[in-house]
């Protein structure tokens, strides 16, 4: 579903900050969930996925955005999100691809994903750690465009829709299979988060709100029991990581985002601490940046490590054989990516652009 490679990810933020109108705790849970995209790529833990399923927590926080938003006019919305989206992608797809040119890459005329990816974008095998992630934003693009509609059947009938969301990726992994190409990947990942989107829909709606408390454990709790059998029985290279798993992502992510959406856990003393409050903020803003650059970061940090080892004190004194440390170098140049490409973010909203928000 997407790829064969390792997928985390959050949607791009339209707003960030305090005094949006938007629920603060959407802007905690995105940046925890940046933390853990990096967290994940670093060490690859696949119990992550079962403790925090991030891509369906934030295509479910993306989906309630849109339902907000598309209380203007929808070519409005659309235009305002196709540009916050494209413009950071574009200079991502710049550099990178001169760095690819420059290690043998020779594109195709399928290079014009990389200016409406509607499909993967393609890349040389010397840059596919970096340009693999763009998976993610290729299926919010997909669901941007086809929210207008997605909104209006699923006000006809909330929960029946809501329910039926799950039918495509059971049939697909169960009866018929996919399609080879980029149309597999993304009616892959399509249904894989269709129920997580609606279930944004049903949040902005107040639909959650008057569900009952047992009636939402009700329905989650199989869903996550039946999603983590299925991990359980279908591992892939011996791990039960949901990202390899299809189904079981659908599922688990289905029911953890339901309990998350209906109980809205509310981080009122974490953004109460100014330092805190500050990062939120920060990773909000630039989102995008943060998650089109973080496996550059990394993988950029592995010769930079490289070198550290020449440094006889550095080799004496420093953890460079931990993932750790990698962990750590990653982090400061996400940091400088931030502070070099950021500012793209602030152009594609029509703001002045501003070294940190």
């Amino acid at each position: 579903m997407g790829g064969a490679h390792r997928r985390t990810a959050l949607a791009p933020s339209p707003t960030a900050g305090t005094g949006t109108g938007r629920d603060r705790s959407f802007d905690v849970l995105r940046a925890v969930a940046l933390v853990r995209v990096v967290t994940y790529h670093t060490f690859e833990w696949p119990w992550l996925g079962f403790v925090f399923p991030s891509m369906g927590v934030m295509f479910a926080l993306a989906g309630s955005l849109m339902a907000r938003s598309l209380e203007r006019p929808a070519l409005t919305v659309l235009r305002g999100r196709l540009r916050r989206l494209l413009i950071p992608v574009w200079l991502f797809g710049l550099l990178l691809g001169v760095a690819m040119l420059l290690h043998g890459w020779v594109p195709g005329p399928d290079v014009l994903y990389w200016v409406l990816p509607i499909g993967d974008p393609p890349g040389g095998a010397w840059g596919e750690q970096a340009w693999a992630v763009l998976w993610y934003l290729r299926a919010y693009l997909w669901f941007v465009l086809l929210s207008p509609v997605l909104l209006r059947l699923f006000r006809l009938a909330p929960l029946p829709v809501l329910a039926l969301s799950l039918v495509p990726v059971v049939v697909l992994e169960t009866v018929s299979g996919l399609p080879d190409g980029r149309l597999g990947s993304a009616l892959g990942d399509g249904a894989v988060f269709l129920f997580c989107w609606l279930l944004g829909f049903a949040h902005r709606d107040g639909v959650l709100e008057r569900l009952r408390a047992t009636g939402t454990l009700a329905a989650a709790a199989p869903l996550m029991a039946v999603g983590a059998w299925w991990a359980l029985g279908h591992p892939v290279d011996g791990r039960a990581d949901l990202d390899d798993i299809p189904l079981a992502q659908a599922l688990w992510s289905a029911g953890f985002v339901l309990l998350l959406l209906r109980f809205r856990p509310r981080f009122d003393g974490l953004v109460r601490r100014p330092v805190a409050d500050r990062l939120v903020t920060v990773f909000n803003a630039r989102a995008v940046t943060v998650y089109l650059w973080h496996e550059v970061a990394l993988m950029a940090a592995v010769p930079l490590i490289d070198l550290m080892w020449e440094v006889p004190a550095m080799e004496r004194r420093l953890p460079l054989d931990s993932l750790w440390w990698q962990f750590g170098v990653a982090w400061v140049l996400i940091a400088a990516a931030v502070a070099c490409f950021g500012w793209v973010e602030d152009v594609a909203a029509g703001r002045g652009p501003r070294l940190l928000p």
